[in-house]
């Protein structure tokens, strides 16, 4: 009878114990998977550049800064930029003191996924002019704010707030021709914030091609 109750008691601490650990588990994979908010300090991180370089997002605190992921191949990217539309849009913004920064989270083997020459190369091609390229082979910058698809949009203000996420516009297409119908939601937020205005749209739903993670990542 005694063994019988001191197994009972083992077999509910065991129970307990487990259960606790799930808690704990699923308290740091919610962690793991928080991802930048509006109106919250945008996750800071630090990259290698196409060029060579290391940047981290803390050195831009003071301006206003654009996240654009990318990927070459995707059909909704190359409208973009098949049109001037984004290579317009990152002159435009350049020219306004923002800085622009593409960020290519497609892992090794995967579409859209280059080496830092060949994406300088792209960008000569098809005149894009971002401030820099980060490549996120490991997908852990992407994963940080919650990038799903390219492109996907953030606008982050000098405080290092985050003040827009989503789509670069309002029409889910890869026809060049709807550009001009459509709203073009990060042009709308930094007019927004050039005019020292709240965003008056904080967010959307992102469309496009989803970003290849790796799987590990």
């Amino acid at each position: 009878m005694l063994k019988t109750v001191q197994h009972s008691r083992l077999a509910a601490r065991r129970l307990v114990l487990r259960l606790m650990g799930g808690t704990a588990l699923a308290a740091l994979s919610s962690l793991a998977v928080a991802t930048a908010s509006i109106g919250q300090a945008a996750p800071d991180f630090s990259a290698s550049t196409a060029d060579g370089r290391t940047l981290e997002l803390k050195s831009l605190r003071g301006k206003t800064v654009v996240l654009e992921w990318t990927n070459h191949d995707c059909p909704y990217v190359k409208k973009h930029y098949r049109s001037g539309n984004i290579p317009q849009q990152q002159q435009d913004a350049t020219g306004q003191g923002v800085v622009w920064l593409q960020i290519i989270s497609s892992a090794p083997a995967t579409q859209g996924h280059v080496d830092g020459a060949t994406a300088l190369r792209l960008n000569t091609e098809r005149s894009a002019k971002p401030a820099a390229v980060l490549l996120d082979p490991t997908g852990q910058i992407g994963r940080l704010y919650g990038a799903r698809t390219t492109p996907h949009m953030y606008v982050i203000t000098p405080e290092g707030r985050l003040a827009y996420a989503g789509g670069i516009d309002s029409i889910p297409s890869a026809r060049d021709e709807d550009i001009a119908r459509a709203d073009q939601f990060v042009r709308l937020a930094l007019a927004d914030l050039r005019a020292g205005k709240p965003v008056g749209r904080s967010s959307s739903q992102a469309y496009g091609c989803s970003i290849k993670y790796a799987s590990n990542s």
